[in-house]
């Protein structure tokens, strides 16, 4: 079944007051999408622990693949409840949080991020932005909220409300308009995962600022000797233990049926992504579908035919990703 691209909406601009910062936090609850300002750039924002809602993120954007996105919390106290930070990861935190930085840390055990916003990864991207419109909503919100850039993918990050809707009018709820950002370029990121820290973008944050809190050089993703953490980097990065299998027509024997659409396979060992053909479903219960099914133990998950338009993109992507060789 055919997905089009983002349904025409009506993208309502809110003045950033009292009234405009409830009508923000209330649209995200109910899964809306609402570009807002922080300190780096304006970012498109969803309820990070809802999959549909961060799909619609992708689909705003036309986002070639599911990378992982950031999520913005209100302080450090919250972000712990989501995260496992190390000492490095924590007194970079106290440092410069609020602020233009993001810590990559392995997702806690209680981790309401969803799957589709971690791109199915142990880890969770995390930052607590010191704009006071951005802190106010994600007061008002009082869940952790996925914003990745306000701009189609590929595009110039908006550093404005105009210029978010140069880019997104139509295919958002809102934008909460608080004038220019400051900072101008997105957070710099950090992963403290195994170790020594590792850059992974740099941004508003020096690297020499950071080293000089955690008292060493960082590593720098891709250098020789370090597997490469950054998203999508490796091909083979989202494999299950489970053989995939791609484009099938039906499972065969002792095969687990990961299907898409209305013909489903009623058996002990099938999901399906969507039965009424929604990628924007699909991509929401990809990843923890296909979790699900590799841990019923089959050798093999035979994977329905997935469109390669809109969504279709980057689940056929990962799920690529999933069955390329090891």
């Amino acid at each position: 079944m055919n997905q089009p691209l983002p349904a025409s909406r009506q993208t309502k601009a809110l003045v950033a007051d009292a009234s405009g910062i409830a009508e923000a936090a209330a649209l995200l609850r109910a899964g809306g999408l609402v570009a807002l300002p922080t300190e780096t750039v304006y970012g498109l924002a969803a309820d990070a622990t809802s999959g549909t809602a961060v799909a619609g993120i992708y689909t705003a954007k036309e986002r070639p693949s599911f990378n992982p996105l950031i999520s913005h919390l209100p302080d450090l106290a919250t972000a712990r409840r989501q995260g496992l930070f190390d000492a490095n990861a924590l007194a970079l935190a106290q440092a410069f949080w609020p602020g233009p930085l993001t810590l990559v840390v392995p997702a806690s055990s209680g981790c309401t991020v969803s799957d589709l916003a971690r791109a199915g990864l142990p880890s969770v991207a995390l930052r607590v932005p010191a704009h006071p419109v951005a802190h106010a909503v994600l007061e008002a919100a009082g869940r952790p909220i996925a914003a990745p850039s306000a701009n189609r993918s590929g595009r110039i990050s908006a550093t404005s409300a105009a210029h978010v809707l140069a880019d997104l009018d139509g295919r958002i709820d809102a934008v909460l308009d608080a004038g220019p950002t400051e900072v101008g370029v997105e957070s710099t990121i950090v992963a403290c995962l195994d170790g020594a820290p590792r850059l992974l973008r740099p941004g508003g944050v020096p690297r020499a600022a950071i080293e000089h809190v955690i008292g060493r050089p960082l590593v720098i993703a891709g250098d020789a000797g370090h597997a490469p953490i950054s998203p999508g980097m490796l091909a083979s990065h989202y494999a299950p233990a489970a053989r995939v299998r791609l484009d099938a027509e039906a499972p065969e024997d002792g095969e687990a049926w990961l299907g898409f659409g209305p013909e489903g396979r009623e058996h002990a060992a099938s999901l399906n992504l969507s039965p009424s053909g929604d990628l924007r479903e699909a991509a929401a219960h990809l990843f923890g579908y296909m979790r699900r099914l590799d841990e019923m133990g089959r050798k093999t998950i035979a994977v329905a035919r997935i469109p390669e338009h809109g969504l279709g993109e980057a689940i056929n992507d990962r799920l690529r990703r999933a069955a390329a060789p090891r």
